[in-house]
């Protein structure tokens, strides 16, 4: 069981040199290579029995500058209920602390967080409030201390209905500064669009919707972009879909204009994907492999990824699984050759995963399924 693997591997705990961050993702600066971690690859539970919450879920993470992870997800009776807020947890010295709940405005289900850290160590928490996805609100809120106290949470964009900035990913730092979030309605169809912000998440513009390669795709649900930038100027875009696979397009000019969203080779069950982009290039990127809709959350796959997207020739099974299973919405980020996932772990708990490129190149090989 995952919670045996966690407590084997704190046996073996020994003092290293935390690594330093990758271009463009969500982590920046120097970092003060103070941390503890454990020998790789690592796998555990967030937290234990002892919680304020019945059921969790959507978790997202940060590797902070001070080399501590800080990882939050929404939780509460069960999704949708109005007793559901925004909960958070640091991983202290190798040890998680207590789950404490950050953000709960109002007596309304709370959703999808988004952590992001700006390049000054900022901490964005990005979260959605509403009864229904078509009434959500963006909300925002901040932290000076690494997460440890956050300044009261306001509207990221006063008004809106649906939901701006990320809908669940992490955004993005391009080449030219441009903050860029993957986003997407659901009201009236399923729209992507992304959302920029030129001034350090001040204030945020969406992109036009984007419009589809195949008429096939019409009316499908195209959801959850996740980003990446491949050379100054290049983004990229994947996407969850109800159509058996995941979707993709790209864009030449830092995400002003994208090309018509089309179909990729790789599996999705309509449920959550996210990656992240490593030094050289490498692509990780973490998925469930069902082409059905609606399909199996399990297995929870990461794969790899040696030419920007095109082919996934490495894969390694993180958590196993079938039928009724759910290991979902992963949330993915990088700092040097260490890749950290964290994902719903049956709704009972979040799991955290860590390893470096070779731990996912030495799994299964053969290209994914």
């Amino acid at each position: 069981m995952i919670k045996s693997i966690a407590q084997a591997v704190r046996l073996v705990l020994f003092i290293f040199l935390a690594g330093c961050s990758s271009p463009g993702q969500q982590q920046t600066g120097k970092k003060e290579e103070t941390a503890v971690a454990t020998s790789f690859p690592v796998k555990e539970f967030i937290f234990g029995d002892n919680h304020g919450f019945k059921q969790c879920h959507a978790s997202t993470k940060l590797h902070l500058n001070n080399g501590e992870f800080v990882a939050a997800w929404f939780g509460g009776t069960e999704e949708k209920n109005d007793d559901v807020g925004i909960w958070l947890s640091k991983r202290v010295r190798g040890n998680w602390e207590p789950p404490r709940e950050v953000a709960k405005i109002r007596n309304d289900p709370h959703w999808n967080p988004v952590l992001f850290q700006s390049p000054t160590g900022k901490i964005f928490l990005f979260f959605k409030a509403g009864k229904e996805i078509e009434t959500w609100e963006t909300w925002v809120q901040t932290s000076d201390d690494n997460g440890k106290t956050w300044n009261a949470a306001h509207e990221l964009i006063i008004g809106d209905k649906g939901g701006r900035g990320p809908v669940k990913n992490k955004p993005v730092i391009l080449s030219d500064g441009t903050w860029l979030a993957g986003s997407s309605h659901e009201e009236k169809g399923y729209h992507v669009f992304v959302d920029r912000s030129n001034d350090n998440g001040k204030t945020w513009t969406p992109s036009p919707y984007l419009s589809l390669g195949d008429t096939a795709l019409r009316n499908k649900e195209l959801i959850q972009p996740t980003l990446w930038e491949s050379s100054p100027g290049n983004i990229h875009m994947l996407l969850r879909s109800n159509i058996g696979f995941i979707c993709r397009s790209d864009s030449k000019d830092y995400g002003k204009t994208w090309t018509p969203v089309y179909k990729t080779s790789l599996p999705n069950p309509n449920s959550g994907i996210d990656l992240t982009r490593l030094p050289g290039g490498v692509l990780a990127l973490a998925y469930n492999p069902d082409n059905r809709n609606d399909g199996d959350r399990a297995p929870l796959l990461l794969a790899l990824s040696y030419d920007n997207g095109k082919t996934w020739p490495k894969q390694l099974n993180i958590e196993d699984g079938k039928g009724d299973d759910e290991f979902s919405y992963p949330a993915v980020i990088s700092y040097g050759d260490t890749v950290a996932v964290t994902y719903t772990w049956q709704r009972k708990n979040i799991a955290f995963w860590l390893g470096t490129v070779k731990d996912i190149a030495n799994g299964t090989f053969g290209p994914a399924k």
